[in-house]
C-alpha cells in the first residue's frame, strides 16, 4: 500500500465493503493522528490506551440479544480472519475491542471489521 493511500481517510461504505487483508506483522501501525482521523467516519466507536485500540458499547435487550450479536460477531470474525475481544457485564451491557494483534496496535483492518460490525443487526434496550 503506498504512503498517500495509508493516510487517507476510507468512508464507511468503502471500509464496509473492504476484506481484512491477512496480517501476521511487518505492516505499520496507525499514528494516533491517522487512527483519530479514520475513527471520525465511525458512530459510537472510541480510541482506547495510548490509541492502540478502538471500543464500542451498547446496552442490549436483554442476556440473549447480546450472545445473538456476540455469534453474529464471532461468524464475521472468523470470516475475516480477524478476532475482537468481546465483553458482557450485568447481562446487557456488551462491548467490542479491535485491535491487530500482530503488530500491537491499529491498523486499517480495525476499522474494516469495525464498520462491518456495525452493519449486524442488534436489539438495543429501549
Amino acid at each position: 500500500m503506498s504512503e498517500a493511500a495509508e493516510s487517507a481517510v476510507s468512508t464507511v461504505q468503502q471500509l464496509c465493503t473492504a476484506r481484512c487483508v491477512p496480517c501476521e506483522g511487518g505492516v505499520p501501525r496507525l499514528t494516533p493522528q491517522q487512527a483519530a482521523e479514520q475513527l471520525q467516519v465511525l458512530e459510537g466507536w472510541e480510541l482506547l490506551s495510548g490509541p492502540d485500540r478502538i471500543r464500542k458499547s451498547w446496552v442490549v435487550k436483554h442476556f440473549r440479544a447480546g450472545m445473538e450479536f456476540f455469534n453474529a460477531v464471532a461468524e464475521l470474525a472468523e470470516a475475516e480472519g480477524h478476532h475482537p475481544d468481546l465483553h458482557l457485564v450485568g447481562y446487557r451491557n456488551i462491548s467490542v475491542e479491535i485491535w491487530t494483534h500482530a503488530i500491537g496496535g491499529l491498523s486499517l483492518n480495525d476499522f474494516i471489521l469495525a464498520a462491518r460490525i456495525d452493519q449486524l443487526p442488534i436489539r438495543l434496550r429501549p
